[in-house]
């Protein structure tokens, strides 16, 4: 039943004994055009959520929050690695020591500047889109595990200290990744690669051999990393690629790099096989721990380096080389050292840091879940570059 006002407002709008429905058309009408809206939504937030979209939530761009790597939880208590409900795929460990340097300081700075750049790389997004290969993959599970406890001007004990961190890391079963600091901190790093108990094989990519034996005494510099990390009986063998110009090390230690199982490619070399055939030069299904120096990239997109080089890699190759030879083996860590934030004002050698580490971190996911469905190795959908 109609009542008095509804009815009244029927008259109003009757016209020549004939009653106009227009007031009620327009609100229906209306209301099924705000309901077409809400469904066109409704869809197009559950497209934007399945390509890994941040439609919920907290919207936290690059310039908002703590600055953890990639915005990646912290956990400041190792030992709870081996507690965690989830055990992550990565643990990001910082090791601001740059004691080892013999130019220019200031990769202690490292870490923290790489991880400030890396919050550019995390708006939220499940997935990355690859346009350059059409590939889709994520980072995997990461946690920021914070800085090793560096005693200034006490190396050994620093050292010592980043050995015992990247241990506790691997005995928890996740890939250790590493921020440097000066390339000193490899050599530690890979002695801690004895809890795995399995040889593993040693990338380098620099522009220096790094392997002088001692100068002046100094037996654990970023001059003599490299050296030290072939002595131990876990690192079975090494490929060092970029090496190029006038290097650190003498011709003398070119010789005993190869007599102690190493392949020495400069960046030419490296241009004139190819990625794909650098790669097979890594045993398939080794354990692979990659070592980056900045300073193999060339310094026209890293200048932020204590040794700049001229006549290194560009981004595209460092990343194919990466995404190549990682899916030959298995990572079990990764560290990327020399990045000197203070030769660094526009951030450009920072960001690079941020991005080859994501990258490596995103084959690594790729390949594991690969060989968990049979498909490790397949080349990327639109070919490799």
């Amino acid at each position: 039943m109609l009542t008095r006002s509804q009815t009244q407002l029927m008259h109003q709008h009757t016209i020549s004994g004939k009653q106009s429905w227009t007031p009620l058309l327009d609100c229906f009408l209306i209301t099924m055009g705000l309901f077409a809206v809400s469904i066109i939504l409704s869809c197009a937030s559950a497209s934007a959520e399945s390509e890994g979209g941040y439609e919920h939530g907290r919207l936290h761009l690059p310039f908002v929050g703590h600055t953890t790597f990639g915005k990646y939880p912290p956990l400041s208590d190792w030992t709870e690695l081996q507690r965690v409900r989830e055990r992550p795929d990565f643990a990001v460990l910082g090791v601001p020591n740059d004691m080892g340097t013999q130019f220019r300081s200031g990769a202690q700075m490292g870490p923290r500047g790489i991880r400030e750049a890396s919050t550019l790389y995390q708006f939220g997004h499940k997935e990355v889109f690859d346009a350059d290969t059409g590939e889709t993959y994520s980072y995997g599970s990461v946690l920021d595990v914070g800085d090793v406890d560096i005693v200034h001007t006490d190396q050994a004990t620093s050292l010592n200290r980043t050995q015992e961190a990247v241990e506790a890391i691997l005995s928890a079963n996740v890939t250790p990744i590493i921020l440097g600091g000066d390339h000193a901190i490899t050599a530690p790093v890979c002695a801690a690669l004895q809890v795995l108990q399995r040889p593993v094989f040693l990338v380098q990519i620099d522009a220096h051999l790094d392997f002088v034996d001692q100068r002046h005494g100094v037996r654990f510099g970023h001059g003599n990393s490299m050296r030290r990390c072939l002595e131990l009986p876990h690192i079975d063998s090494m490929l060092q690629l970029g090496i190029r110009g006038v290097s650190s090390t003498a011709k003398s230690g070119f010789q005993d790099a190869a007599a102690m199982g190493s392949t020495v490619l400069s960046v030419r070399k490296v241009r004139e096989l190819g990625v794909a055939a650098v790669a097979e030069k890594v045993p398939l299904g080794a354990m692979v721990y990659f070592s980056i120096d900045i300073d193999g990239l060339d310094p026209s997109i890293a200048p932020g380096t204590g040794t700049p080089s001229h006549g290194g890699f560009l981004y595209y190759e460092v990343k194919d080389l990466l995404r190549s030879i990682i899916r030959r083996g298995e990572l079990v860590g990764l560290d990327l050292v020399e990045v000197a934030p203070p030769y660094d004002p526009a951030g450009v050698t920072t960001t690079l840091a941020a991005r080859l580490l994501l990258d490596a971190m995103g084959f690594a996911k790729a390949a594991n879940a690969g060989k968990n469905t049979g498909h490790a190795g397949q080349p990327p959908a639109r070919g490799e570059l």
